[in-house]
Parts: C-alpha cells; structure tokens; sequence
C-alpha cells in the first residue's frame, strides 16, 4: 500500500511538473542571468552579479510567477486541452484543480514576500504581473490579436523585472527585446493554427478561427519580415560582438521556417514550425554570451584592484 502512494505522489510531482512547464522555467532564469551579465551590468564583473542576492530574488520571483501563470492557464483551459493535447492532458489532470488553485495562490504569495524583500517597487511591478497572468488566463486568450499580442509581452516581461532592478535603458536592450517579441508572437499565432480545432469548441476567437488559415500565415510572414528591422540595428548600429552570427545563421533559419510555412497544413506540420521558432528563440537567449565571450573565461574585471 505504501509502494502504491509513493508511485501516486510520484505521479502527481511529475504532473505538476507538467503543469508548469519548469524546463521552460528554467530556460527562462539562465536568460535572465545571461543577460544581467552581458547586457545589463557591464560594470561588475561576472561573478559579482551571479552572487547578487537581490538578482537572486528577482529571478526566482520571475520563476514562480511563471510558474503560477503556467497554473492558472491550465486551469481554465482544463476542456481545451483535452482536444490539443489528450495526452498531455491526461498527465495533467492527476493534480486536482483545487490543488492547482491552492498551488497557485501559495506562489502568488510567494513572489509577493520575495518581491518586498528587494523593494516596493518590485512588489508593484510583480503584483501588476501576477494580474495581467490571471486576466490574460480568464478573458484575453479567447480574443484576437490582443490575446496574442499580451501573451507575448507576458513571455518577456521577466527581462523588464531585472531591467527595472538595473535601471538600464539603452537602445540596445529594446532593440533586443524587439526582435525577441515579434518571434514570441509569431511563435503564438503558429500555437493558435496548430490549436484550431480545440480553439473553435471551446469558443475562442483566436486569429485562425475569426480569419482563416491563409489570412493567419500572411500576418505571420508579415511578422517574421518585421525582425529584419532589430536585426539591421543590432548588427549594423550596435556592438554585439560576435552575436552577429547568431542573427545572419537566424536569417537562413527564417527562410526556411516561411518555406515550411506556405506548406503545412497539419498538426504536426505546424508543432514542427512551433520548435523551430523555440529553437531560434533559446538559442538566441544563449548566443547573448558571444556578446563578449572573455566573461566566461577570467569574468569581468577579475584582475582589476578592488
């Protein structure tokens, strides 16, 4: 009997793990020290700004947002999900949604505590995150465009929490952001063409379900033109050192992704589309090193006299 509700707790762990996606979790928190170190803080060198705490507390209440908006979504789309993803939801439903819900409400206070400890100007910007997450979850999804264009921004608003801890505008950061916005949406409405038929059931008046599949593929090559603009000014106005690589092999990666494009017509077609466009997007996250490769070698000013 013991055996039987260790391999059920077992089960359940896994399935929250499921829920909240902690792979993409974690992705998610080496961006954002990747970029703290080569973008953010030019002044320090690396290791100081790894050891700082006040980052550390920003990043982990960045990761149990995530991860309660990960909660809250599959909560209300427990019904469509059954259709998209059976599989999936089958693993997912092992966790009660009361559970779910006493999860997510112990996070939010969490990232509430955390966020207090670093400042109140944190505690403002994550209760606004946590709110957006939850009327995004509840309303805006199963509109078009402004459900698309908000899940979008809710992908790279970690980055703005460490920017605001920062206090670090340069044009470069935007430029950047930019381009990692236009392929999050893109990445979006690919998720809408390859969710459709769930989408329709469950009234949700996604872009392929109000326009058509044609009308959904123009605007996203109309996106995917969009990120040459960043990509110009990255390259050609700012020093992003050896990045640059990263967004010319981006650029054949592209070509390619809007060749498969015009052709997919299936499911699976469009999940392939979908991993491409994550691919591109985690492998920029990590091509931020090429900024200034020496950092992982001797860090930032590690022989400098203190």
């Amino acid at each position: 009997m013991a055996s039987r509700k260790t391999k059920l707790l077992l089960m359940k762990v896994v399935s929250l793990f499921s829920v909240v996606r902690g792979y993409n979790i974690l992705v998610i928190a080496m961006a954002q020290y990747i970029s703290a170190v080569f973008i953010l803080d030019r002044e320090r060198r690396a290791l100081d700004v790894i050891l700082d705490f006040n980052l550390f507390l920003i990043v982990l209440a960045s990761s149990l947002t995530i991860a309660s908006g990960y909660i809250i979504n599959n909560f209300y789309d427990a019904q469509k999900d059954l259709i998209n993803r059976p599989k999936k939801s089958m693993l997912d439903r092992l966790v009660s949604q009361k559970t779910k819900l006493y999860v997510y409400f112990t996070l939010n206070f969490v990232v509430a505590f955390l966020a207090l400890l670093v400042s109140w100007r944190a505690f403002i910007f994550f209760s606004g995150y946590i709110f957006l997450i939850w009327f995004y979850s509840h309303k805006l999804k199963k509109y078009p465009v402004i459900g698309n264009l908000t899940a979008a921004f809710l992908a790279v608003l970690p980055f703005f929490g460490i920017l605001m801890y920062f206090k670090n505008f340069y044009e470069v950061i935007f430029a950047h952001a930019t381009f990692l916005y236009l392929l999050i949406l893109t990445r979006e409405l690919i998720k809408d063409l390859e969710n459709v038929k769930g989408d329709f059931v469950n009234n949700y008046r996604t872009i392929p379900v109000m326009f058509g599949e044609k009308t959904s593929k123009q605007i996203i090559t109309l996106l995917i033109f969009f990120t040459i603009i960043p990509v110009y000014l990255l390259v050609a106005e700012y020093d992003v050192g050896y990045m640059d690589i990263y967004f010319y092999a981006g650029m054949i990666v592209i070509i390619y992704f809007l060749t498969r494009l015009w052709k997919a017509k299936s499911k699976k077609q469009y999940l392939e589309l979908h991993n491409i466009l994550k691919f591109l997007i985690v492998a920029g996250v990590f091509s931020i090193v090429l900024i200034e490769p020496s950092v992982l070698v001797h860090g930032r000013r590690l022989l400098s006299v203190i």
